[in-house]
């Protein structure tokens, strides 16, 4: 079974309108669904709507939650990521994700289709097309 950990801006994408594509995670059978504190508070953050957070209730309430990861230096290797995405990935790999959904291009798209500390970063989009939907 796959352990997925949700990035704030697939949190953000699900919770924004009704509706949303993304919120299709929430009905896979074979996944375990994973974020963090770190990664709920940043989309809760750009929400300003009171529909759209009480939809990120909703859905945050069938998560498991963890706290965000911090690596140090040592580990980070040569990855290159912004300091403020580190946490993510750090929480992906403190949870024991085998891959981290973002739909952040600008940071992780260099990354996707990659093992990152042993975390395989894709897209919703590309998660959702690998056949693991219902």
């Amino acid at each position: 079974m796959d352990r997925l950990f949700l990035d704030a801006n697939v949190l953000f994408s699900a919770a924004y309108r009704e509706g949303a594509g993304v919120a299709r995670l929430w009905e896979l059978p074979n996944a375990i669904l994973v974020t963090s504190e770190f990664a709920i508070e940043e989309a809760r953050r750009n929400l300003s709507e009171g529909d759209q957070i009480e939809r990120l209730n909703a859905l945050v309430a069938a998560l498991e939650i963890t706290t965000a990861g911090s690596l140090g230096e040592r580990l980070r290797g040569d990855i290159e990521l912004p300091e403020k995405d580190w946490p993510i990935l750090g929480g992906a790999v403190g949870a024991g994700a085998t891959h981290l959904i973002t739909g952040d291009v600008k940071h992780f798209g260099p990354h996707y289709g990659q093992k990152l500390l042993g975390v395989l970063v894709l897209s919703p989009a590309a998660y959702l097309r690998s056949g693991s939907e219902p």
